[in-house]
């Protein structure tokens, strides 16, 4: 098995705002002395794993992330007749089991029934708290150790596996992430711009008041993106319990999630949808390198994409020229030339071998 997965994507977007920061702004970087518009890993990966290209070819291996377990168990136990005190007491050592719980509120009487933190949930765990949950309500008691302790054992989605997970207050259930995901960035410098906009009041016979009924500001920027994702296929074979099948099946749900499906951000406001127009899988042994360096400086002209694919392209050979380790395996898709396709690309990327 070639360990590494390395996917390179150009990806142009009009003007948008994919990804806000807490001023509403679009996210930016500086990079090579300009400044770039810049769209999270966290983003990205937030609308990959919940599309429905993810959800559908991983049906019945995607998790849930939630702090609210704990008030669906409550939940379940009252309305099977259970008390609410024993409920409340029954729900916090399940929930415990997962993380610290918060502390109680006046104004919000299920919020020590929550942890703190995010936590991401298998099926199999959401299964197997369902299946507990159901029988102490039949049975009337509390869980057992022995009980909670079953909920601790990892029993992996796909999600997860490439994504990993991490709980402060319960460590045993944190898994090492098998896909890297970069913070995608223009290839050339930008400026964030303003958009004035105003809406008019569908009531208001304009007799009198002629003006808005709101106005307003929203930022924007337009530009190609370079993404860079790296997948140890190893580390995600072995997170999934040595499932290679399933392992193959989500790295070729992330492949085609990453070329076609755009953030959410704003969408209904800019129609931003995209597909990436260069995808470049290589695999192998040796240790993955982004290829971000090959837009230190900015591309400029008035075809970016073609001086971007030639910057990349240049970049991988000098790599392999100087360090020796190029990959074993390729694939690529250059819509603007007409070569290459997806199917290929995904083949590339996720095909793991017998050994």
């Amino acid at each position: 098995m070639n360990r590494f997965a390395q996917i390179h994507l150009l990806t142009a977007y009009p003007p948008a705002n994919l990804n806000r920061d807490d001023l509403g702004r679009p996210k930016t970087a500086r990079m090579g002395g300009a400044e770039r518009l810049r769209v999270s890993s966290q983003s990205l990966k937030r609308a990959w794993r919940t599309s429905a290209v993810f959800q559908e070819a991983l049906a019945g291996h995607v998790g849930k992330r939630t702090k609210e377990l704990g008030i669906g168990i409550y939940e379940r136990f009252t309305e099977s007749g259970v008390d609410a005190k024993k409920a409340r007491e029954w729900t916090k050592l399940i929930a415990a089991t997962f993380g610290k719980l918060k502390a109680s509120k006046k104004d919000k009487p299920l919020n020590d029934l929550e942890i703190e933190q995010l936590a991401h949930f298998s099926p199999v765990e959401i299964a197997a708290v369902d299946a507990l949950v159901a029988k102490l309500a039949e049975e009337k008691r509390a869980p057992t150790e022995a009980e909670l302790e079953i909920l601790r054992k990892n029993h992996q989605s796909a999600d997860i596996a490439l994504f990993g997970r991490m709980l402060a207050a319960a460590p045993s259930f944190n898994v090492e992430a098998a896909a890297q995901v970069a913070h995608a960035v223009t290839v050339h410098k930008v400026a964030v711009e303003d958009d004035f906009f105003t809406a008019v009041d569908d009531l208001n016979p304009r007799d009198e008041d002629l003006g808005a009924g709101h106005m307003g500001i929203t930022e924007f920027g337009a530009g190609l993106f370079y993404l860079y994702i790296c997948i140890d296929r190893a580390l995600l074979v072995e997170n999934l319990k040595g499932d290679k099948d399933l392992a193959s099946q989500a790295i070729a749900a992330l492949v085609e999630a990453a070329a076609t499906v755009a953030p959410t951000g704003k969408q209904a406001s800019f129609g931003s949808r995209a597909r990436a127009s260069y995808v470049f899988c290589e695999t192998g042994d040796a240790q993955p390198r982004s290829l971000v360096s090959a837009f230190l400086k900015p591309v400029e002209g008035q075809d970016q994409f073609s001086d971007a694919v030639e910057s990349l392209e240049k970049l991988v050979k000098a790599f392999d020229q100087a360090y020796g380790d190029g990959a074993s395996a390729t694939a690529k898709i250059n819509v603007a030339a007409g070569t290459g396709s997806l199917k290929e690309v995904i083949a590339c990327a996720s095909e793991l071998g017998d050994d």
